[in-house]
């Protein structure tokens, strides 16, 4: 509102005005699931694309203007057992026939992104945990398909004389089973039921038994599940069928067997059918009637041996294992009324487990050890008798190379000992090293087993005290992977390299195409602009770039005469012997000036204008030619200028020019 008013007066100039401001959104919100995480369920078996949950993400962006509230769905997690509709949110499943019976949870993680989901959209994310319900997808199953079962004549009408039960994987419902008796031999004189809570199918008597009109029956007994699927019919019939044997015990005066107890043994993995032992028992009675023998059903062990009926010799059924059960309690049945004995079977041992090295975990190396310094002492274990296995030889394997870290020491006494071979352990170089350990049992035949140990380097005290190693306490600390550390640690030693090379390249200087021996300058000055004559010292200091003690060390003393020395140039015209005395003087003495005004730290630069004012003795032109020499010029040899260095070379060019057109 906007209100003039007149000094005077109350009333306003103008009317009141009205504003609308209208707020332009911007995506400044990111997508939000308000009811996750979510829950979900799926039946199992389920067919391709079934739909399992539909999640919707809120925006508090305006949906009218642009693409901020426009929202894509898409699955982080829980591939390739389930996606998600971009649209819609729709979860389905993405394989068929899932079994839950293999796998029963499954957690899905979807994110829903604004801006349609192009770069630069806001996102956010939930979690769905589905289950897999159960279906009737696996049929009742009977562990065996024969089964022995003995029951006394005189077994009364309506009760139980025996169980039987089929396992199945299903749940609830799923799994229930009806037992029936499905031939007629069984039927008539047996029933069978179902016990509710354990599945078991209880077998009651229908009729009096009569040993002596009839000793045997045979029973097929069928279990079918009672909520049958018809969608999964194509996988069977969802049901099985088992034999049961059923012996009639005559109720005649119980047999007496010849001791109470019996105590028998068998090697383990003896083939099957090996005798174990027999009982024996005869019948009190006045007849004397054979014995029939029966192993009791109930118990445990009883499929693994078998009994004689006549004999009572007790045999394997299958190869034992001493290091599963070493000890088998069986009941042994007589056909007289139920008459029974205890036989207690003890499976011996065979040397057929190979040892291996007993250790709790890795093998703590430090990385201050010496070598010939013990690292650590290994047993050994053995799962067979202590007749057999307890006494241990220890070797590294024979094929491979020698260790160059560590080597084996076996101490004879069923240990041995891990000694390093080295020096100069780093953790951060190599944390981790394996150790192949052969070990030998003194068992008859003697086995052997290889075991690799694993030995992690690690910083230690002065006393040998073991701290806990700096990359497991980083990696704990930081929660960071050993693949994260390693790419940190890479980054790090990649910037540092380029950050030297930076350095070096900008601190380098350019070296002389061309190094002469007699080139006494210790300082190589580069110089990056040119032209301008002296004017070019205006740019540097010059004094700066020079060496001012080094100059001084190289000045030559001049209250010396030096000494001639021979020259090695070659020869550009004639030699004149009158000026063989004085030269080696003259040219020595050219030599040190020039040294010193190359040292010199006040010196001109190399291309400004330099006058050469010093002339020799006798010198009738005044020329710098002559150089103190008597001769004539034409007779002059000017051959040391090229032990002058690069600087003269110009000049000896020019001077052997000269002496060649003298010459001709």
């Amino acid at each position: 509102m906007n209100h003039i008013f007149e000094k005077t007066k109350t009333r306003s100039f103008c009317p009141p005005s009205e504003f609308i401001i209208k707020v332009q959104d911007i995506n400044d919100n990111a997508p939000k699931f308000p009811d996750g995480p979510f829950v979900a369920t799926v039946p199992e078996m389920s067919e391709l694309g079934t739909s399992v949950l539909q999640i919707t993400a809120s925006d508090a962006d305006d949906p009218t203007y642009g693409n901020s509230a426009r929202i894509v769905y898409s699955i982080l997690q829980g591939q390739p057992y389930f996606s998600v509709d971009p649209k819609t949110g729709i979860i389905r499943t993405a394989l068929s026939d899932m079994d839950r019976e293999a796998r029963e949870h499954y957690t899905v993680i979807i994110q829903a992104k604004d801006m349609a989901g192009q770069v630069g959209g806001l996102s956010g994310s939930t979690t769905i945990n589905i289950t897999l319900t159960d279906v009737n997808d696996n049929p009742p199953m009977f562990p065996q398909k024969n089964y022995q079962l003995y029951v006394p004549e005189s077994a009364q009408v309506g009760k139980a004389v025996g169980k039987i039960k089929a396992n199945d994987e299903d749940l609830g419902i799923n799994a229930d089973i009806k037992y029936s008796i499905i031939n007629s031999e069984g039927a008539n004189m047996f029933s069978i039921s179902t016990e509710r809570d354990t599945r078991e199918g209880i077998i009651s008597l229908k009729k009096p038994l009569n040993y002596e009109r009839k000793k045997t029956y045979t029973l097929h007994i069928e279990g079918t599940n009672t909520h049958v699927d018809p969608r999964f019919s194509y996988l069977g019939s969802f049901k099985d069928t088992a034999t049961l044997k059923i012996t009639v015990g005559d109720v005649d005066e119980a047999p007496v067997f010849s001791i109470d107890h019996y105590i028998m043994d068998v090697y383990e993995n003896s083939p099957s059918g090996t005798e174990v032992g027999a009982v024996t028992a005869r019948d009190p009675d006045s007849r004397n009637s054979p014995v029939r023998y029966f192993l009791d059903s109930k118990e445990e062990g009883v499929r693994l041996f078998r009994i004689d009926e006549s004999s009572g010799l007790i045999r394997t059924t299958q190869p034992l294992d001493r290091e599963d059960v070493s000890w088998h309690n069986i009941t042994v049945m007589a056909s007289e009324v139920g008459s029974h004995v205890h036989v207690t079977v003890q499976v011996l041992d065979v040397n057929d487990n190979p040892p291996e090295i007993a250790t709790d975990g890795e093998v703590i190396v430090c990385e201050s050890s010496r070598p010939g310094q013990l690292i650590q002492t290994v047993t050994a274990v053995d799962k067979d008798d202590f007749a057999n296995g307890q006494r241990f030889s220890f070797a590294l394997p024979s094929l491979l190379p020698v260790n160059p870290n560590f080597t084996l020491k076996d101490n004879e006494d069923s240990t041995a000992s891990i000694i390093a071979r080295r020096r100069r352990f780093n953790h951060l170089t190599q944390d981790l090293y394996e150790l192949p350990i052969v070990v030998w049992d003194g068992g008859e035949p003697s086995l052997s087993g290889t075991s690799t140990l694993t030995l992690r380097v690690c910083p230690c005290q002065s006393h040998g005290r073991i701290r806990m190693c700096q990359g497991e306490a980083f990696l704990s600390s930081a929660g960071l992977s050993t693949g994260a550390l390693i790419a940190i640690l890479l980054c790090i030693v990649i910037l540092l390299a380029i950050v030297v090379l930076f350095v070096t390249l900008r601190r380098s200087k350019k070296e002389p195409l061309i190094i002469s021996e007699e080139d006494i300058r210790e300082n190589v000055v580069t110089y990056d602009d040119e032209g301008g004559g002296e004017e070019d010292t205006e740019a540097f200091d010059i004094i700066a770039l020079r060496n001012p003690a080094a100059a001084e060390e190289l000045k030559f003393r001049r209250d010396v005469r030096p000494e001639g020395r021979k020259h090695c140039a070659r020869s550009r015209g004639r030699r004149s012997a009158s000026a063989e005395p004085d030269e080696p003087d003259v040219h020595e003495f050219i030599r040190q000036r020039l040294a010193e005004a190359d040292m010199d730290t006040g010196g001109p630069p190399y291309d400004s204008l330099q006058t050469y004012a010093y002339e020799g003795q006798g010198s009738p032109t005044g020329s710098v030619s002559p150089l103190d020499t008597p001769a004539a010029q034409s007779e002059q040899d000017y051959n040391f200028l090229d032990d002058w260095g690069p600087e003269f070379q110009k000049l000896a060019e020019l001077y052997a020019e000269a002496d060649s057109d003298a010459t001709t």
